[in-house]
């Protein structure tokens, strides 16, 4: 289907109307707020850590800076959303550490001199990147002379976007090294003591198995458990922290779909239909289908046995030239065309040399070096072979003097098989997604007859009429359901669901409407719950893809704990399963497994090899609780019942062994080591929490 935007290029006079009138109401909601006291200073704020305020275009500096390394890695000429929306949030989390750890590092006397920086790049002790970009991957050796050779060049010979890169470079070893110098203090403060490891490895040493009975809060009825509201208070102010909360909005919302109607699909037909004469005639059927079709002319020949089932007879029966349709198949109309009938082989076996493009640089340089390969080899002034081994970059083939061995339809790209399965042998340069490619086809297979079809494809399309149709059907709406109790009853009236959507500030799109961050954005910068929300246009309707949203803001909730209004939903079934468990233990006690699960219509199921620092029962979950109930049992004792996390339990531990690791010091250093892993970004966390995060990111993005 296509974009609103699309349709909107088709409006003539009606949509610039539309927009005239929403751009006029832009410059009078401007006008209308130019004697406020918001202050420039503060609509750029897009941050405040540890109380400094951080300006946006600070920000989007880091942002540039990851998104021209990314085109600069993946050899791209820009960035899709997905992708852009990863480097907003690594630049985020960047920007966070930077204004959490610079006192933290001034304080401790953290630096990295220029010393130490030469040296991460061709000292002693050199840094990881660099290894990664002059190290030989099957040694691990630096090429030293290489990094030598590299910093000359961007003192000399270097382009603008090279050395933007490697001051990026720079500055990440930078920033990696101060983070592991904190590490390194944080870590000299860590010790396990004598003590701790005997512990430790007394956990570990000592297994044991059980047996044990089980049954799960669901197996009684929720109708058997009464909860006053006195006792969901109570659960409440004692478990507070439970139901702490991030910054969220509430809103309730409608959709209106812009979907093609009846007289958009005959329109569409008819336009087909139109077209009939020249798409059986023309003499440039590429340019026709390039111009025409909504789906890109496929050139190649296939088997009669794959053409599509409503197809089969044209082919079977016709002739080049023939043409079937128009017919509808799924949400387009469509012709078929018979180009060419071909024996063509069934594989074939070919060599090929690789010259890649990430570049127009590449494309000029790699195009003349392709051709050039071409000549040299046609002239017999080089072999195939050695061309491949010196020149291509497909590092599967090259070795191998480019071979590539016998391959069937459907193992390449289009380009490549389009070229080698077109009945030639000999040399034939081709261009695809992966560069140029020099095909020398080898050999061919047993052949058969082959089909090339054209098919015109026309998507159906609503109109700008019927664009026009659903905005006004969302423009009513607006105008009749201006609070929550009249958005309900126009929904009613115009039958269309309203639907609630919870939002976090940094969520990027509402479940099942794409594109829809706009709604997000300002239902945060929306001040009065029950009232309809405003794009920054000061306009209810908003455009999202194929749909028209109109939303209302609800709730709004700062971040903090809940109250008890809000989670008593979730209260009440924390005291229900907290009932439960003292239910269902009063039916679990007796001194006999069998005879406790034969009282409770269940068995006696069985665990092997657990230990004290086992967090899992197999078969039964995450029971932490049963665990440690079950390591404190002496062996063949039936224990109270315990109330687990998905049911109570009775436990019996049939066998204990004890294990001989007794290495003290081992354990000391295997003990240290887990901790120093997480401690320096466990320290990170606690300082980013007292640090005071405030992100206003959702006023720019």
């Amino acid at each position: 289907m296509a974009t609103l935007q699309k349709i909107r290029d088709k409006g003539g006079v009606w949509v610039g109307i539309t927009i005239g009138g929403a751009l006029l109401a832009f410059v009078l909601g401007g006008l209308l707020k130019s004697g406020s006291s918001f202050s420039r200073d503060e609509a750029m704020e897009i941050a405040e850590i540890n109380g400094t305020s951080i300006k946006q275009p600070e920000y989007q500096k880091i942002v540039d800076d990851y998104t021209e390394v990314y085109k600069m890695r993946s050899g791209g000429a820009s960035v899709d959303e997905r992708v852009t929306q990863q480097i907003r949030e690594q630049a985020w989390q960047v920007l966070v550490r930077k204004y959490v750890m610079r006192d933290v590092y001034e304080d401790l006397d953290i630096h990295i001199t220029s010393d130490e920086l030469l040296d991460m790049i061709q000292g002693e002790n050199i840094h990881p990147m660099i290894k990664q970009l002059f190290g030989n991957p099957q040694t691990g050796e630096v090429n030293r002379p290489a990094i030598v050779q590299f910093l000359k060049s961007i003192e000399t010979t270097a382009s603008a976007q090279q050395k933007q890169y490697w001051s990026f470079l720079e500055d990440q070893m930078i920033k990696d090294r101060e983070f592991s110098k904190y590490s390194s203090l944080i870590n000299k403060g860590i010790f396990v003591t004598n003590q701790e490891a005997q512990i430790d490895l007394a956990e570990r040493n000592n297994q044991f198995n059980i047996n044990y009975v089980t049954k799960s809060y669901s197996s009684l009825s929720d109708s058997l458990v009464k909860v006053s509201d006195a006792e969901m208070k109570a659960y409440y102010e004692k478990n507070k922290e439970n139901y702490k909360h991030n910054e969220n909005t509430t809103i309730k919302y409608v959709v209106f779909n812009v979907s093609p109607s009846k007289e958009d699909d005959l329109q569409t037909k008819k336009w087909m239909e139109d077209r009939k004469d020249e798409f059986s005639t023309t003499a440039n059927l590429t340019s026709f289908m390039s111009l025409n079709s909504d789906v890109a002319y496929d050139n190649n020949f296939v088997k009669p046995s794959d053409v599509a089932s409503n197809l089969k007879a044209l082919v079977q029966d016709g002739k080049s030239g023939d043409v079937y349709g128009p017919y509808q198949e799924g949400n387009s109309w469509k012709m078929a065309k018979i180009i060419e009938f071909k024996d063509l082989p069934d594989s074939v076996k070919a060599r090929h040399i690789l010259l890649p493009v990430r570049n127009q640089a590449d494309l000029v340089k790699n195009q003349h070096l392709i051709d050039s390969l071409k000549t040299a080899i046609e002239s017999n002034k080089t072999s195939f072979a050695a061309a491949a081994k010196k020149y291509s970059q497909d590092p599967g083939s090259a070795s191998k003097g480019g071979e590539l061995g016998w391959f069937r339809k459907g193992q390449m790209v289009p380009q490549f098989e389009a070229a080698a399965f077109s009945g030639k042998k000999g040399l034939q340069v081709v261009q695809s997604q992966f560069g140029f490619h020099l095909i020398d086809v080898e050999k061919t297979g047993k052949k058969s007859n082959n089909v090339k079809i054209a098919v015109l494809v026309r998507n159906i399309e609503p109109s700008t009429s019927t664009y026009r149709d659903v905005y006004d059907k969302a423009s009513q709406f607006v105008a009749e359901g201006t609070n929550s109790e009249l958005f309900d009853k126009q929904a009613e009236a115009m039958k269309v669901s309203p639907r609630i959507a919870t939002l976090s500030k940094n969520q990027q799109a509402i479940a099942g409407i794409t594109h829809s961050r706009s709604i997000i954005r300002s239902a945060f910068q929306a001040e009065e719950a029950n009232k309809l929300i405003l794009d920054n246009k000061q306009a209810a309707i908003f455009e999202c893809d194929d749909n028209f949203v109109v939303a209302l803001l609800s709730s709004k909730q700062e971040e903090g704990i809940s109250s008890f209004n809000t989670v008593k939903a979730q209260v009440k079934l924390a005291v229900v399963k907290e009932k439960k468990g003292v239910l269902i233990s009063k039916e679990l006690k007796g001194s006999d497994l069998n005879s406790i699960a034969s009282a409770n219509n269940t068995t006696v199921k069985t665990a092997e090899n657990l230990n004290f620092a086992s967090y899992a029962i197999p078969g039964a979950g995450i029971e932490p609780a049963v665990i440690g109930a079950a390591a404190s049992c002496k062996l063949n004792q039936v224990s109270a019942p315990v109330v687990g996390n998905n049911g109570v339990y009775v436990v019996q531990v049939t066998n204990k062994t004890k294990g001989t690791d007794n290495n003290v010091v081992a354990a000391q250093k295997r003990m240290s080591n887990e901790i120093s892993y997480r401690a320096a970004f466990q320290a990170f966390n606690e300082l980013r929490e007292i640090s005071d995060v405030k992100d206003f990111r959702i006023k720019f993005y």
